[in-house]
């Protein structure tokens, strides 16, 4: 009889950022990496499902459980550019339901945004797909502030809550990265 073999579900995952410059876009994307802790590690990009009962941990206890060289599941929020003074951001924002059901993680990079309009952006789009997913009724054109209240009042949509990184483009043309992750560990 074969065996047969299951992807493991993640039970933690921790949020980081990173900010980084250089000459070189992809080493202003690894001083990115190296900035929110993350470099040392095989990133691969998946979706954004936050599984049931993930367990939040901080970055320090999330680093401190990875190998250097392991491979670590992750959404990952990258944006680069060389233009001088323009404004980058990347975003994550997680919706996390009240019952024992998976949550929603959403990603998003930008030109312009700033750090809060940012995180509200993800956080709207990461709450949205949840309320879809729980059948929750509402009007996409409201706002996200009236649209979070009706999610919270639906006794579904817990907690949302969002990480971002912006920083302006090199005065002088060097590369500039920000990133921002969810890092998911088995």
């Amino acid at each position: 009889m074969p065996h047969e073999w299951t992807a493991p579900i993640p039970t933690r995952v921790f949020f980081t950022k990173g900010v980084g410059r250089h000459r070189y876009k992809a080493q202003s994307a690894e001083l990115a990496l190296r900035h929110a802790g993350i470099e040392k590690f095989n990133l691969v990009q998946v979706s954004g499902i936050l599984p049931a009962r993930c367990k939040i941990i901080t970055v320090t206890e999330g680093i401190r459980r990875l190998i250097p060289g392991q491979v670590a599941f992750g959404v990952i929020s990258e944006s680069s550019s060389d233009e001088p003074n323009r404004l980058l951001s990347s975003g994550i924002g997680v919706a996390m339901p009240i019952r024992d059901q998976y949550g929603y993680i959403a990603r998003h990079t930008g030109y312009g945004l700033t750090e809060e309009r940012t995180g509200d952006y993800v956080e709207d789009m990461a709450a949205t797909m949840l309320a879809m997913t729980l059948g929750i009724e509402f009007d996409p054109q409201r706002n996200y502030d009236e649209r979070k209240e009706i999610y919270r009042m639906s006794g579904n949509v817990v907690r949302t809550r969002n990480i971002v990184q912006t920083a302006e483009g090199d005065k002088n043309g060097l590369w500039t990265t920000v990133v921002a992750a969810a890092v998911f560990l088995m």
